[in-house]
């Protein structure tokens, strides 16, 4: 097999370029050969982190410099234009120029989809680039899409990330014919809004998936659906409330086991059940979202990540080379003619 070459953001994060370096030494321990790693951002700084963690000289990691970082708070499409020289934009050129097959980045979310949508194009057919998360349900998991990239959407790039999910949910989550659902406040056809209702048309005519129609947000977490369909808007906002929720539930459930031994003693006994939940919660487990659309492979990690995300994180982009995701998306369109 042979190797793969990837772009890391070592500059992205909140806790870089010390978690994405010592996520990088560990993708490198625990895949061996498999992967070549472009470090991009400050020579400096990431040197530095490779001498603490015994990596400096290693020949399958290259620095590659940049001067500038996008900052969480800034605004993506100013910014990315701004610094030119980025280590977010330095990192998504090598991609462009083929010296990298895939990028990893858990900086700045915005920067990182506007650097990829004006470095790379778009697929063939594809007009807006989605951002696919995986959610847990109480038997599997659903990939929600878009969780963020486009939050002003057409009923057609609703259709494209019907299909774009579908494909990747076969592929990647091994769903066999996956469920496509249409996020709505009802289940009856006629339900949603201008938006909704025509994109509603558009999944319900389009061919080469399994559209179930619309769904509501009590079903998402059921196991009724494969995959959730919605502008970014939305997808986001249902994202960072997930989030917050499992951590504020967490925080609950903890503050009221403390306060009898007895309970204290009985979520001794359940620990188990509690780590197998945790780590179905995990963000670190799965390492990012692809970024479905562009003409490039992109993994998007979350600004908190640690050296476990980011390792799982630069697996997930080999994966999406290996699995030839864009090659079938490409593919797929063509062969249904789609609008």
């Amino acid at each position: 097999m042979s190797k793969i070459s990837i772009a890391v953001d070592a500059m992205g994060g909140d806790f870089a370029p010390t978690a994405i370096v010592e996520g990088a030494g560990e993708a490198l321990d625990y895949y061996g050969d498999r992967y070549h790693l472009f470090l991009v951002g400050d020579p400096g700084k990431i040197e530095d982190e490779l001498r603490r963690i015994g990596k400096y000289g290693d020949r399958r990691l290259e620095v590659i410099p940049s001067t500038q970082v996008v900052e969480m708070g800034e605004h993506p499409v100013s910014a990315i234009r701004r610094k030119r020289d980025s280590s977010i934009n330095v990192a998504a050129d090598l991609v462009r120029k083929k010296r990298a097959a895939a990028l990893f980045s858990a900086g700045n979310t915005g920067a990182t989809v506007a650097s990829a949508y004006f470095k790379w194009s778009m697929l063939p057919g594809i007009e807006r680039p989605g951002i696919a998360t995986i959610f847990p349900t109480e038997k599997s998991r659903f990939l929600l899409l878009d969780a963020g990239a486009s939050v002003d959407c057409t009923p057609l790039n609703l259709l494209h990330y019907g299909l774009m999910g579908s494909i990747y949910s076969s592929i990647v989550m091994r769903k066999k014919s996956p469920r496509v659902g249409l996020l709505c406040n009802g289940t009856e056809d006629g339900k949603g809004n201008r938006l909704t209702q025509a994109a509603f048309k558009l999944l319900q005519d389009a061919k080469g998936m399994n559209f179930i129609g619309n769904v509501e947000g009590h079903d998402l977490f059921t196991d009724k659906v494969d995959v959730v369909v919605c502008d970014g808007f939305v997808g986001n906002v249902m994202l960072k409330s997930c989030e917050q929720l499992a951590v504020s539930l967490g925080r609950m459930v903890k503050a009221q086991i403390m306060k009898r031994l007895l309970w204290k003693l009985g979520a001794l006994m359940a620990k188990g059940a509690f780590t197998e939940l945790r780590k179905a919660t995990d963000y670190s487990e799965t390492g990012g979202a692809p970024l479905l659309g562009v003409a490039g492979a992109c993994i998007i990690g979350h600004g908190i990540s640690d050296a476990k995300a980011v390792r799982n994180g630069i697996h997930a982009a080999g994966s999406f080379i290996r699995l030839r995701i864009n090659e079938t998306i490409t593919a797929q369109v063509k062969a249904l003619n789609l609008p």
